[in-house]
């Protein structure tokens, strides 16, 4: 079926067909697949008032348009189906177990720590694995995502359980929503003194939405004020209620300061993780799981700490996890100690691997170093379309009308750098949901995990960026070529300051907006005629104060009859004056002879009003 004629084209109508697109596909991917000429969808797409070229990434809604128009049902394939479909062509299957149920073994649980800030989840953690975390994390705030496996004893038999700690800011809910996916038990910790917080309710809803148990860990019970029946009679609104009410829910109480509870809490997890769940898994195949954190360290190159979570991981095994790939070079634990294998639920450090992947990004055992390469670039590729398309704003003919009307929209441009890809992520996605008005955007135009070099800092100098460093310094080449350019760096260590100081860079880069102040009015009582100068209004001063060189309008019987002048001469009696006052009597001139008796001259001036 042909086509009524658009734009001066002629393209055979869909009928309804259905077509299905990867994320930033381009007119050319869209007239591949309908067996047109790519120069006549331009052509179309400038007829509905947008330019876009044929070999342009393009977002979701621009090719939905498209379809619209010619009559095609646009399928655009989720990120999980479109990372599916890449293994498929490999003969790979992601997130099955391989074989029956005579090859599953069972597996420790794997636990998240959530609840609101400051109520003690990683004081629990430390108290757990004996280790002092808080005094690294930047004002006791973890700032990123840790795995641990920790051993304790139940009915006389070693129990193992991987831990998983998530950071508490608000900012970080991204990461800690991906936390509750990754795992198959909520810790859930809540101050007996403070009670439960938004955060708590956050965290609630993470796991419900996971649909993985909670255990409710009740911390600062020794504490003046605490009182944990509190925390189970507030937890019932949502849904948590306690085994001696009657519920199904294991409540402990615990104080992570002093250790007390940590063996019950332990066991409680244990006996949740037995009752509600079969934790089962293949230990014999090909090696699957996630990345939990990911970054680049100075002596071992990208290293990442992944969770296994079918299969056995060993040394030498070729991997791809995510836009990443290598051979597994070694693998260490929570302690820094070497490990051969690592067997399903066990987190470890792995080295080899040619970049820094992200945090929650999948990886699998592939068969050699080439495949491993082949999916890692496909992934890469994908990934940079979909990129180019989502931070392309639709560009219409009405914008660029528009745009040379009022001057161009200021933007500011940042490079964002930092310790772990987690962190990054995260810092990112707090920034771009800064909204101080159409006026101004912000874009980042690239984001990295390690330290800030030569190569940020050219791409700022083409680019006219900031260049944001979290937890991160420059090398000192990049620094000396940073000063040399007057490129500008920003460091921060926590991520409240970074996203308050950005919002007020974007707020100072607004247009300032001005409001009228009234300063005073006079009545005009009698109109002297000066040689060379004009009238002159004898006026007194009814109120506020009239000050020379201020702005003023006439007002004769409530309309304005002159605005935009200025008091361009002020006196009293014989004597120039710079301001009078209300209540006493002057000479003003404005420039403007036709003055009558009665007239109000009123003075103004024009502030900046603060931007909320």
């Amino acid at each position: 079926m042909q086509a009524p004629a658009i734009g001066g084209v002629s393209i055979p109508r869909g009928g309804g067909q259905s077509i299905r697109l990867p994320r930033g596909s381009s007119l050319s991917d869209f007239a591949d697949k309908i067996g047109v000429n790519p120069a006549s969808l331009v052509q179309i797409m400038m007829h509905l008032g947008e330019m876009v070229t044929a070999t342009q990434s393009v977002n979701e809604e621009t090719l939905q348009l498209l379809g619209a128009e010619l009559d095609y049902s646009i399928q655009v394939v989720s990120p999980e189906d479109e990372d599916r479909e890449l293994l498929e062509s490999f003969d790979i299957e992601f997130g099955e177990d391989e074989g029956d149920d005579s090859d599953l073994i069972a597996r420790p649980p794997v636990v998240t720590v959530m609840g609101h800030v400051d109520h003690g989840k990683t004081k629990l953690l430390d108290a757990i694995r004996k280790t002092n975390v808080v005094a690294r994390e930047a004002g006791g705030i973890t700032q990123h995502i840790g795995a641990y496996q920790v051993a304790t004893e139940v009915d006389g038999a070693e129990r193992k359980i991987t831990f998983i700690d998530t950071p508490g800011h608000e900012a970080f809910t991204a990461m800690r929503a991906r936390g509750a996916e990754t795992t198959d038990l909520v810790v859930l910790v809540v101050a007996a003194d403070d009670g439960v917080k938004p955060q708590t309710s956050e965290a609630i809803d993470h796991a419900t939405a996971a649909g993985v148990p909670i255990v409710v860990a009740v911390n600062k019970v020794d504490k003046e004020g605490a009182d944990p029946s509190r925390v189970r009679a507030q937890l019932t609104e949502y849904g948590l209620v306690a085994e001696e009410y009657g519920g199904s829910t294991m409540f402990v109480d615990i104080s992570a300061l002093r250790g007390t509870g940590i063996d019950a809490l332990l066991e409680a997890v244990v006996l949740t993780a037995d009752a509600e769940l079969d934790l089962r898994a293949n230990p014999t195949q090909s090696a699957q799981g996630i990345a939990i954190e990911a970054h680049l360290d100075r002596g071992r190159g990208p290293v990442a700490t992944v969770l296994v979570q079918r299969g056995t991981l060993k040394v030498g095994d070729s991997i791809v996890c995510g836009q990443a790939y290598g051979r597994v070079r070694a693998m260490l634990d929570e302690n820094n100690n070497p490990v051969s294998e690592a067997t399903p639920s066990r987190p470890v450090l792995v080295l080899g691997l040619t970049a820094v992947p992200g945090a929650g990004d999948n990886f699998l055992v592939v068969e050699d170093d080439r495949t491993g390469r082949q999916i890692a670039d496909q992934r890469t590729a994908r990934a940079r379309n979909a990129e180019m398309a989502s931070r392309r704003a639709r560009r219409t003919l009405e914008d660029l009308f528009k745009d040379m009307e009022r001057g161009e929209t200021q933007e500011l441009v940042l490079i964002l750098k930092g310790d772990v890809s987690g962190s990054v992520e995260a810092l990112e996605d707090s920034l771009v949901k800064i909204d101080v008005g159409e006026e101004v955007g912000l874009r980042i135009i690239r984001r990295g995990v390690g330290a800030i070099t030569q190569d940020d800092v050219n791409l700022a100098i083409t680019g006219d960026a900031i260049i944001i460093g979290f937890n991160v310094r420059p090398e000192r080449n990049a620094q000396e070529l940073a000063d040399r350019e007057g490129v500008e760096l920003r460091f921060y260590s926590v991520i409240y300051q970074a996203i308050e100081e950005i919002e007020a860079a974007l707020k100072g880069m607004l247009k300032p907006e001005f409001e009228e102040a009234r300063l005073g009015t006079a009545e005009v009582r009698e109109v002297f005629k000066v040689p060379k100068i004009g009238n002159v209004a004898g006026c007194i001063v009814r109120s506020g104060t009239i000050t020379r060189n201020s702005k003023a309008r006439i007002i004769r019987d409530g309309v304005v009859v002159a605005d935009n002048l200025s008091v361009t001469s002020l006196r009293r009696f014989k004597d120039d004056a710079t301001e009078v006052r209300e209540g006493f009597e002057c000479g003003i001139g404005v420039g403007y002879n036709d003055i009558k008796i009665e007239d109000t001259i009123e003075t103004f001036e024009m502030r900046e009003k603060p931007r909320a």
